[in-house]
């Protein structure tokens, strides 16, 4: 039986139109909450009056006085905002926050995050008071004091502990992202931060474990393979040997039976920080055909431009400089500079309330675009699809961060196997309706044209548009 108020309704939408709908009430702040909020402001306050030559920077307690409130009440803030809401994925008022909707506070974020990047480049002597900040916790894991990547290294992985708790507890529904969250939590502390700056303590490379060739660019330069190899005990022979098998041994088979998820969602530093602290811009990446266009072309380009780079080096090297003289050098200077330093530092995470999360990952990552081209032709995973069961909402294609338009492939009950896809999983978990899985099959069966995989591949390039 049908509701009388339903019979009554009477709204001529031909006449009418559609309205926007009305804006959601804000949530109030609890008491709780505000005393969260209040502690990180007043551990920002005690950071901003330590940045000058006080007593108490370089020291132990400076450090605690710093730092401390901002973690806690950070930690605290999120805890609260979402332990007595029902577990679910809720974007209630995304598109009407300044901040993530490319308003006045989203570009000011972008400024000040692009301003950091910039200065901490270029002009780190403008730090020098939040260095001298990190001193005693520089001294007590590698021995040294601080610098300014002891400072980026520390800020860049508290971000993604502190905005890891968010994710946890946001999609705390979901045990594919609790568990892929912990493992960039981890990665990013032990891999990344915590294991390199203690080898330094014993007088050891510093060496990052999860990061390797052609993301890790300088890893396989001559110059860094001779340094590694004579460094005393040995270790750094064992750290050339893992970097040329993650490199080219463990790539493809890890991707083969997990697709690329296995390092850019679960291990990847860049990809931690952009699902922990870059999650609330998600939504701001490009969706279309144009934007993925430019995206194949340029993350290409880079890859492209890496090998001969590093090709160029070792000929270079080999020959003692008599084929391309002081060629190689300088292609390997601009390159750090130029994709290196500005495009995957400064672009890659200045821009994420402008561009969305993935900013470095979508168009410039040559490691990206690597497990890319064997997570597309030549791996077992899959985003299958029903369109049965769509309902067209078009909540997959709004979040995923990598421009994909979920939608139409679901519409078309086609598996996705872009090249793009880093298998975060959060098109499935937004879907109301259950049409997306992340599965893993044989790859003869994933596209037009699989049993010949090389034949395929090579295909594509000739058809690039």
């Amino acid at each position: 039986m049908i509701d009388t108020r339903t019979l009554d309704y009477d709204y001529d939408e031909e006449k009418l139109g559609f309205p926007e709908p009305p804006k959601a009430e804000e949530r109030r702040l609890d008491v709780w909450e505000k005393i969260s909020l209040s502690l990180v402001g007043l551990g920002v306050l005690i950071f901003i009056v330590l940045l000058f030559n006080t007593p108490l920077r370089g020291t132990w307690l400076g450090f605690i006085l710093a730092f401390a409130p901002i973690v806690f009440g950070g930690v605290l803030y999120f805890w609260l905002s979402y332990k007595n809401t029902v577990p679910g994925i809720k974007n209630d008022g995304s598109f009407y926050r300044s901040i993530s909707s490319r308003g006045s506070l989203g570009w000011i974020a972008g400024v000040l995050m692009t301003g950091f990047y910039i200065v901490l480049y270029w002009w780190p002597q403008y730090l020098e008071g939040g260095i001298k900040l990190l001193d005693p916790y520089s001294y007590a894991i590698s021995g040294a004091p601080a610098t300014r990547w002891f400072l980026y290294g520390f800020i860049y992985t508290l971000a993604v502990l502190v905005f890891g708790i968010r994710m946890l507890m946001r999609y705390r529904g979901n045990p594919y992202q609790q568990i892929r969250t912990l493992s960039v939590m981890f990665f990013q502390l032990g891999f990344a931060f915590i294991i390199p700056n203690v080898l330094k303590l014993f007088n050891q490379p510093e060496f990052y474990f999860s990061y390797f060739w052609p993301l890790k660019y300088d890893y396989l330069f001559p110059g860094t393979v001779s340094y590694l190899a004579s460094s005393p005990g040995g270790l750094g022979v064992f750290f050339i040997f893992w970097g040329l098998v993650m490199s080219f041994v463990a790539v493809p088979v890890l991707t083969y039976f997990f697709g690329k998820r296995w390092y850019c969602s679960w291990v990847c530093g860049c990809g931690g920080l952009a699902e922990t602290f870059g999650d609330p811009w998600r939504q701001l990446s490009d969706k279309s055909v144009k934007a993925w266009r430019i995206e194949r072309w340029m993350i290409h380009s880079v890859l492209v431009l890496i090998v001969i780079v590093t090709a160029a080096l070792w000929i270079n090297s080999l020959t003692q400089g008599k084929v391309l003289g002081e060629f190689s050098g300088g292609a390997a200077k601009w390159y750090g500079f130029f994709i290196g330093a500005i495009f995957s530092g400064v672009v890659g995470v200045g821009f994420y309330p402008l561009m969305g999360s993935r900013v470095w990952c979508r168009f410039g990552c040559p490691l990206a675009a690597t497990l890319g081209i064997f997570q597309r032709y030549f791996s077992r995973f899959r985003i299958t699809t029903n369109g049965g069961q769509c309902m067209s909402c078009g909540n997959c294609s709004t979040y995923c961060e990598m421009g994909i338009d979920v939608r139409s492939y679901a519409q078309k009950g086609l598996n996705i196997i872009r090249a793009s896809c880093v298998g975060c999983g959060v098109c499935s978990a937004v879907c109301p309706s259950g049409v997306l899985k992340l599965e893993g099959g044989s790859f003869k069966d994933r596209y037009k044209g699989a049993d010949n995989p090389v034949q395929a591949f090579i295909d594509s390039i000739k058809h690039v548009p």
